[in-house]
């Protein structure tokens, strides 16, 4: 008596089986979420809680490391992630589909979990992660029944008539289906859940016709060297803007969906939509923006003119209870910053909720339909874009997102300054040396620039625009051949120089003297 032996799928087809299983789970369940809730699809979600949860100091090393790439990179690791466990979870489902099914559901359930914990669930959420498991438990177990029924020994069946279509060519086509409609899936996805293109053409139409009761005074002639040097240019265009956020997923809100609750130590609670916002009277102002994180002499600032609602008319309106010492505002995903009231209230701040950025409405990284601008303030207290709450309360009854990672309650923008020339080598004689230099909202009145060690010499400035904008400089030194050391330090309009000291971003931002090195030939 024969006994035939077990029928057992190749390693390589077995780890192709899982792969493509999982990348359905994920596709569908991304699919699913932009038609249903894009919060809710399961690898945004476990991306987000991983933001969340990570410390701090790995935090910052992904901040130092990728810069701006930081996101991609989280989503590029946890791919790999995903593709190891689903080749392990194939290799060990060569004989029976048990693990590969296992795997799958264990990795649905963390995605559930990861939804679930979301700042912005609701139970219509569930839908994206169950469909999720669902589809890749029914992709694995069809796909692992082809594979055994292909590598099974052929038995001729008499009367089969020529050409019939084998097994692994159906295994062939069904696991090409399988991977093209993952990639479909999770492209659907990703366009469900960005479509507001619509909404800021319709914004945009509307633009022409607000009533901006002071304009930005015309940027004038000689702000920067741009065109002459090559150096940073005074605005900064929406596609250079620097973005620092915590959204994986940017959030997609149509402007008719949009409101904005304001309550809490309040005279009374109110809701606007973007109409209401619409209806008043706005201001436009060209504004420097900085990242907290921003490293001595790094690029994580840029200016644009904006256009909004004045935060402190709309809050004197609604009335602002005695005692409430900030603004806690949240984002369409969770996201939250807390902004002290006296600074919002102040009369020549010019605080708004902005619709607008450099003639036309906010792109979507940007916060578009809405979002906060203070002027003088590091983003991480005040520059919440997609917002849609606003609370009036204490520091200590609500704490923000940085603030219980361990940043400042208070952040008000130093007095910084930046070398962007010379860069490399550069030839001898006369060498120009230029950058900018800010200090929101105060100004800068001067900076000086000195080369290896040597005495202060006073820059030229360009042309103020205005103490909330960054001022550019430039001089230059006659050097010899061989390697030199810059360095320069901005004063604000008060008089006070910039922190010689060093110090890390955390927890209210960097300090230090900028310095570079170049060759001079």
């Amino acid at each position: 008596m024969t006994t035939t032996a077990p029928t057992v799928i190749p390693r390589a087809l077995a780890a192709l089986l899982g792969v493509l299983s999982v990348g359905a789970a994920v596709g569908a369940g991304h699919l699913v979420a932009g038609l249903v809730s894009p919060a809710s699809s399961p690898y945004v979600a476990v991306g987000d809680v991983a933001i969340r949860l990570s410390p701090q100091p790995v935090v910052e090393f992904a901040k130092s490391a990728f810069g701006t790439s930081d996101k991609p990179v989280l989503l590029a690791g946890m791919a790999v992630v995903l593709v190891v466990a689903a080749v392990a979870a194939g290799l060990a489902s060569r004989r029976t589909p048990r693990a590969g099914v296992v795997t799958i559901v264990v990795l649905g359930v963390l995605g559930l979990a990861a939804v679930t914990v979301a700042p912005t669930f609701s139970p219509l959420d569930i839908v994206a992660p169950a469909v999720s498991v669902a589809a890749g438990v029914l992709v694995f177990r069809t796909l692992h029944e082809l594979a055994l029924a292909a590598a099974a020994p052929a038995r001729p069946v008499p009367g089969t008539p020529p050409g019939r279509v084998s097994r692994r060519h159906v295994l062939v086509g069904t696991s090409a289906a399988v991977g093209l409609g993952a990639l479909a899936a999770g492209a659907g996805g990703i366009a469900l859940s960005g479509g507001i293109e619509e909404s800021r053409a319709q914004v945009a139409a509307r633009l022409a016709g607000l009533d901006v009761v002071r304009r930005a005074p015309a940027v004038p002639p000689g702000v920067d060297w741009a065109a002459e040097l090559g150096t940073t240019p005074f605005l900064t265009s929406n596609r250079d803007f620097y973005r620092i956020d915590t959204a994986l997923r940017i959030p997609a809100q149509r402007a008719a969906d949009w409101s904005l609750r304001i309550h809490g130590m309040v005279g009374a609670e109110r809701t606007l939509r973007f109409d209401d916002l619409l209806a008043r009277p706005m201001i436009e102002k060209t504004v420097t923006l900085a990242c907290v994180s921003n490293e001595v002499g790094g690029s994580l600032i840029s200016t644009a003119t904006f256009v909004g609602v004045p935060l402190r008319d709309l809050l004197a309106e609604t009335g602002v209870a005695r005692g409430a010492e900030q603004i806690f505002t949240t984002s369409n995903d969770g996201w939250t910053a807390g902004t002290p009231t006296e600074v919002v209230m102040e009369a020549d701040r010019d605080a708004m909720l902005a619709i607008a950025m450099n003639g036309e409405p906010l792109p979507p990284e940007h916060g578009f339909p809405v979002r906060m601008v203070v002027p003088g303030l590091y983003g991480f207290v005040s520059a919440t874009k997609w917002i849609t709450d606003m609370e009036l309360t204490t520091f200590s009854a609500r704490q923000s997102y940085w603030l219980r990672n361990g940043w400042a309650q208070e952040a008000p923008i130093k007095t910084e300054a930046r070398i962007d020339l010379p860069r490399g080598t550069v030839p001898a004689g006369r060498v120009t040396v230029a950058g900018l230099a800010w200090s929101q909202p105060r100004g800068v009145s001067k900076v000086e620039v000195h080369v290896d060690g040597g005495p202060w010499q006073v820059a030229e400035l360009a042309t103020e625009v205005s103490g909330s904008t960054w001022r550019m400089w430039r001089t230059t030194f006659d050097l010899a051949a061989g390697s030199h050391t810059v360095q320069c330090r901005a004063t604000d309009a008060d008089g006070e120089t910039q922190v010689e000291r060093r110090a890390d971003p955390v927890p209210d931002g960097a300090t230090g003297w900028p310095a570079t090195i170049f060759t001079v030939r």
